[in-house]
């Protein structure tokens, strides 16, 4: 059984030493969920981990991509019998295959990203990431930049990974209206029913046009979709539309960066370093110190963040700069709660 929620994680309650004893060169392997390997979001920046690694240690890299969940257990099971050193799955919905694999190969390093198992898999690290506090600073800065008191969200899929995107989101508006007096709204979304708008897919862009458009059309001037690739979509019609009008916020990666020929309507993006855990996790196995549990990234540890905000940074005031420094030392050093409480 997996954790619900991502901001608070229960310490692993047993950790066995996985060694690896391999003759041939090392080699990392990755399992991408149905983004695919170039989805200008976590399968891609995961990736990232595995190249940096290949450059930093020398070591071989491979990945399978995934075109349906029906792929996910056969991917791993072609990738089991010791021609990967570990096995590193992209993606909450590979959750169960992963376990399988593990559990039936318990002498296998594997690590997933954005999953956590409870109780923990002695052979499987989790990588996951307090993306609630980078979203609550997202969510701030919309609330301060809107112009129409109008914001929109939408997900991929209504699962932990996404909705926790969304949750801090709201979070940090609720705070800009508490701590400014005003009425700042968020469509797509409600923090206590559970229930808000989802394309139910990570692949069509259509779908984050579309999204994107009933949202701008009920008033929304900035709009974060968390649903990879869906969201180039919503980016595309930001850029017919101007700046002006409507502004994303992107999720993950730096989509400014990732999604150059867009990248002017990106306010900022709500980025997790999946390349920077994945490469510890490389290092981890090679140095015979892997273990089972968690890895949870997190503003303090540089694990999420707000991307800066490139060709619109003019555009923020420098009041609502310093506030967003302001909280973030609040959200770490535990003065400002996430959550809503």
């Amino acid at each position: 059984m997996f954790t619900a929620s991502f901001t608070k994680f229960a310490a692993p309650l047993a950790a066995l030493l996985i060694t690896t004893t391999a003759t041939h060169a090392f080699t990392a392997c990755q399992v991408t969920d149905t983004g695919g390997i170039d989805d200008n979001s976590f399968n891609q920046t995961a990736w990232k981990g595995v190249q940096d690694a290949i450059a930093d240690f020398g070591i071989e890299g491979r990945f399978l991509e995934s075109q349906a969940e029906t792929d996910y257990e056969a991917n791993l099971n072609s990738l089991l019998g010791g021609q990967c050193d570990v096995i590193i799955t992209v993606g909450f919905l590979l959750g169960d295959a992963t376990k399988n694999a593990a559990e039936a190969n318990p002498g296998q390093p594997f690590s997933i990203v954005d999953f956590a198992y409870d109780p923990p898999l002695s052979n499987v690290l989790g990588q996951v990431y307090a993306t609630d506090e980078a979203a609550f600073l997202a969510g701030y800065l919309a609330a301060g930049m809107s112009q129409t008191g109008i914001l929109g969200t939408f997900g991929g899929i209504n699962i932990p990974p996404v909705t926790i995107f969304m949750d801090g989101f709201v979070y940090g508006v609720d705070y800009y209206n508490a701590e400014n007096g005003t009425d700042v709204t968020v469509l797509g979304w409600d923090t206590e029913t559970r229930e808000g708008l989802f394309t139910n897919n990570f692949e069509s862009l259509d779908d984050g046009r579309a999204f994107a458009q009933n949202l701008y059309d009920e008033g929304a001037d900035i709009v974060l979709p968390v649903a990879g690739p869906v969201g180039l979509g919503s980016a595309a019609l930001a850029d017919e539309l101007g700046t002006e009008q409507l502004m994303i916020i992107g999720v993950d990666a730096d989509l400014y960066l990732s999604d150059p020929e867009k990248g002017h309507v990106y306010l900022t993006s709500i980025t997790k370093r999946m390349d920077s855990t994945v490469h510890q996790v490389i290092e981890m196995v090679m140095n015979d110190q892997f273990e089972g549990g968690l890895i949870v990234g997190s503003l303090e540890n540089g694990g999420v963040d707000l991307a800066p905000f490139h060709d619109l940074d003019s555009a923020v005031p420098d009041a609502l700069k310093t506030a967003l420094a302001d909280i973030r030392a609040g959200i770490i050093d535990g003065s400002i709660t996430v959550g809503g409480e």
